[in-house]
């Protein structure tokens, strides 16, 4: 071998290594930014009566969420935020699902808000799990929505390829972790460096309950095209809904979200006769 080319490849192999082992030491501060909180911050929101609530899954380790209660709900939201701050703010959106008389359930992860312990994908993906079986003593499965945003999304997948809830909603979701980090950086062989592993795409393929995934359509962090390759993996139990001009984090700025939010919890179901539509037509034999 020419010692240009093995000098050239000795020189990008130390540089992948080397960007590998800075991706797999500095990966959290890039998938988790959390706002802590003093043990002593009270949670209160407009418009909407909640409860604080904290468990412990496991030893080392406590489970901040609040419990939005309703007059007469029809069932109960499990809200899997966002990657960012705390359910202080992300409190708010529990208005979404609580003007449709549904009760609502929002954890904050680990180091995030009031909750402690250390940080991995499996214990977070059994603190999810724990506050779905808090969810499932106060509700039968089939009045259990679970909703996921952003990373939220792969522990929503996660709990409904595990469980048997109504509803999986997912708002920009991610595709997987390791696609996320392959946008940026494509030349990099991201899986091995992986130390959180969240792969929505592989969840789905075992969700037996109705998908409803809605993205924007301008969203620049997650392309649109990640729901469109989402909501073909299990598409008989799918359907996306595409909110024109909306981003990543501004989707819930637009009246269209919310409208189809109402439709999704309205579940309207539509018998389709197959013999007084298009559905069997064909140019081609034409």
């Amino acid at each position: 071998m020419n010692v240009d080319v093995y000098f050239i490849l000795t020189v990008v192999t130390v540089a992948i290594l080397a960007i590998g082992i800075f991706i797999y030491l500095f990966q959290h501060r890039f998938f988790f930014q959390p706002e802590k909180l003093p043990p002593d911050f009270k949670f209160a929101y407009e418009h909407l009566n909640a409860e604080e609530m904290s468990v412990s899954p496991e030893s080392g380790a406590t489970i901040s969420y609040l419990h939005f209660h309703v007059d007469e709900p029809k069932g109960v939201v499990l809200y899997l935020k966002g990657n960012t701050k705390s359910i202080k703010g992300w409190g708010k959106f529990a208005i979404d699902f609580t003007r449709l008389n549904y009760e609502v359930i929002m954890m904050d992860y680990r180091g995030f808000g009031k909750s402690t312990g250390r940080r991995t994908s499996d214990a977070m993906k059994r603190d999810s799990q724990f506050i779905y079986n808090i969810a499932k003593k106060l509700f039968t499965e089939d009045k259990i929505i679970v909703y996921g945003r952003s990373l939220g999304s792969g522990f929503a997948a996660r709990l409904a390829s595990k469980n048997n809830p109504r509803l999986l909603i997912l708002t920009s979701p991610l595709y997987s972790l390791q696609r996320t980090i392959q946008r940026y950086l494509p030349f990099m062989p991201a899986k091995p460096f992986l130390r959180y592993n969240l792969p929505t795409f592989h969840y789905l393929k075992n969700v037996r309950c109705p998908i409803k995934i809605i993205h924007g359509s301008d969203d620049r962090l997650v392309p649109i095209n990640t729901a469109v390759d989402l909501s073909e993996i299990n598409p008989q139990l799918t359907r996306l809904y595409v909110i024109l001009r909306a981003g990543h984090i501004d989707v819930h700025q637009f009246e269209e979200y919310h409208r189809v939010m109402e439709e999704i919890f309205e579940e309207r179901k539509v018998f389709i006769d197959a013999e007084k539509t298009s559905l069997s037509y064909s140019h081609r034999k034409d």
